[in-house]
């Protein structure tokens, strides 16, 4: 099952940078941040969104057991 959840995250990878990429600009309108992204620089984001949000993945993996 793992093989296959890996598969499913590779295309949600792109999806989520498109999102992080696409929704920047209001979100930094509002915040006061530099209004321009690259797709590279949103990709950067959505990894280190990625791993801020694991952590909480794993537990609640583990509660399910």
């Amino acid at each position: 099952m793992g093989y296959f959840s890996i598969l499913g995250a590779i295309p949600g990878f792109f999806i989520s940078s498109l999102l992080v990429w696409a929704l920047w600009n209001p979100v930094a309108r509002r915040v006061g941040w530099d209004l321009d992204i690259s797709y590279v620089q949103a990709m950067l984001v959505t990894i280190f969104l990625w791993l801020a949000v694991a952590p909480l993945a794993t537990v609640r993996q583990a509660r399910k057991k």
